[in-house]
């Protein structure tokens, strides 16, 4: 004779509900712990908490979709009044001193800094072209994507007002508007923060590389 198993028995429930209407007096004669209350409730009982720990979770889930639409809309926000303030700055040679100051106020980063190079004779002498070097250039170049982590003594961050105080950077290459991320870069974005966990290699930079496309496009006058 076979053996009835726990799973023969939970798949026969299953399949055939109408059990429990022919011993609905079972409903009420079985039993179980409560991990709650650590009281011995009934089946009915214990199924009543098992839907409000759902509904529980349930909520939780909603409450955390909306702090993340909240914060994602305090961040476009945000980008929004930066690329306006670019929009409506008319002399071309302030706009890196504005794009670094801007991210700085706009997004609460300590440090920021911008280099350009390769721009028109206008502007070449201008302080946002000096102290890069060809390592920068080739280092710049080589970033396909926004680099975010340590600060291991990146020549870049000597551009920072305090490069003592920059634990983490987020380093940005700038391309020609249009240029895909092989093309050599014309510029370089230094964000960076005291604190080591506020630019982590594990973070995203979809975020990061939408500003380097906008700081791109912003400094085309310069060309």
């Amino acid at each position: 004779m076979q053996t009835l198993t726990e799973d023969d028995i939970a798949h026969y429930l299953g399949t055939h509900p109408e059990f429990f209407e022919r011993h609905a007096e079972l409903l009420a004669a079985v039993h179980l712990s409560s991990p709650h209350s650590h009281r011995t409730v009934s089946l009915q009982e214990r199924q009543a908490e098992m839907l409000r720990e759902k509904i529980r979770l349930l909520e939780h889930h909603i409450m955390e979709m909306i702090r993340h639409g909240n914060d994602n809309l305090a961040i476009s926000d945000k980008l929004l009044r930066w690329a306006r303030d670019l929009f409506l700055e008319q002399d071309a040679a302030k706009l890196p001193e504005l794009i670094a100051q801007s991210i700085q106020s706009q997004f609460s980063v300590p440090q920021v800094a911008i280099r350009v190079w390769d721009v028109a004779a206008a502007y070449a002498s201008g302080p946002f072209t000096q102290d890069v070097s060809e390592d920068v250039r080739i280092f710049a170049s080589s970033l396909q994507t926004p680099f975010c982590g340590v600060n291991s003594g990146f020549e870049a961050a000597r551009w920072l007002e305090e490069p003592t105080l920059a634990s983490s950077v987020a380093l940005l290459p700038l391309r020609l508007s249009g240029a895909t991320s092989q093309m050599p870069a014309v510029g370089l974005l230094v964000l960076a923060s005291p604190d080591a966990q506020r630019f982590t290699s594990t973070m995203g930079t979809d975020f990061l590389s939408r500003i380097a496309d906008l700081a791109s496009a912003a400094l085309s006058p310069l060309r």
